[in-house]
């Protein structure tokens, strides 16, 4: 995703787990392609993100956004 000045970046995942409270861990998959090879290759990467209400189940899409450290590895909340 993009981002201009004053706005915080967003990304859109998959919800794979949800085992601690308030917190969920999203999966986040882009396509790029090889510089050299020039295929396009997938790659993922997890995030933690804070979940307030606790309404996020296993596999929904949800929009996360950045926000300031919320622990040690939580730099992200659930959007929508």
């Amino acid at each position: 995703m993009e981002k201009t000045a004053g706005q915080k970046s967003t990304k859109i995942g998959v919800v794979t787990g949800k085992n601690m409270k308030k917190t969920v861990s999203v999966i986040v998959e882009r396509q790029i392609r090889h510089p050299l090879y020039k295929k396009i290759v997938r790659e993922k990467k997890k995030f933690l993100a804070h979940d307030e209400y606790e309404k996020c189940k296993i596999g929904d899409m949800v929009k996360i956004v950045q926000s300031r450290p919320l622990s040690k590895q939580k730099r992200w909340r659930v959007q929508e």
